[in-house]
């Protein structure tokens, strides 16, 4: 049986990094784009969140000087054309480096706001870069069992063969919780999520208490990386290249 076709949609996910000066502009950002980029054409999904070291989860690793822009548009000219809008550019005029990262979904499971924003894509091979998501409502009284069990996995993670950059990303300080992660290949992703003990016992753990009251995992073939992040040059690690069948 032939697969089911499956719309495909661009997502793109825009790191913006501030000067301390800046962070208060930041925050209005925030607040003040959630009713402007609803209304750019082709757009189905977004948000904005700001980032941390994801060690912890805790209010202690929030990184006040990167925030994030996470989109999902209908058509790969909808999704460039970001760049030139209002919102980009307000990030731009205060941004002292930037990163882009644009994708398409590999695979998704869960839910995001009650809505499957990567669509229910057809798995398919991709040798290339490839990122990874995480996204997870944290009912309150885990969290404090939740947080015990990051450490380990972050510790892990950033030991893991293939992970080129990582950061975690949230809606909010506490309880609304994700990673976002770009790897060499997907390879490396599976090799990071199935062998090493520590992210394996999380995982297992989530299944056994219910942690979350909404979950997500999605993968993404990077088709295309431009700009900085955290003194990792990207447009760099874009020439890598791969391919998919």
């Amino acid at each position: 049986m032939l697969p089911t076709k499956v719309d495909i949609v661009y997502v793109r996910l825009d790191i913006s990094q501030v000067r301390t000066r800046h962070v208060l502009t930041a925050f209005t950002l925030m607040a003040r784009q959630r009713l402007t980029i609803k209304k750019l054409p082709g757009l189905t999904f977004y948000k904005l969140m700001g980032t941390g070291s994801g060690k912890t989860f805790t209010v202690r690793d929030a990184d006040l000087h990167h925030w994030c822009v996470l989109t999902v548009w209908e058509s790969e000219g909808h999704s460039q054309a970001y760049l030139q809008s209002k919102p980009a550019k307000q990030w731009a005029k205060i941004a002292t480096e930037q990163a882009h990262i644009e994708m398409q979904p590999l695979s998704a499971k869960g839910t995001w706001a009650g809505k499957q924003p990567f669509g229910t894509p057809n798995p398919e091979r991709w040798d290339g870069l490839t990122a990874a998501l995480t996204r997870a409502a944290i009912k309150p009284k885990w969290w404090r069992e939740f947080w015990r069990s990051v450490p380990p996995v972050s510790k892990d993670l950033n030991a893991t063969p293939g992970l080129i950059t990582s950061l975690g990303i949230g809606e909010a300080p506490i309880g609304l919780q994700g990673t976002f992660s770009i790897w060499q290949d997907n390879d490396s992703i599976t090799a990071f999520s199935v062998r090493q003990k520590p992210h394996a016992a999380v995982i297992a753990r989530t299944h056994e208490t219910g942690w979350y009251s909404e979950e997500l995992f999605a993968r993404f073939k990077v088709t295309n990386l431009s700009g900085t992040f955290a003194g990792i040059d990207l447009g760099n690690r874009s020439k890598t290249g791969g391919h998919s069948s």
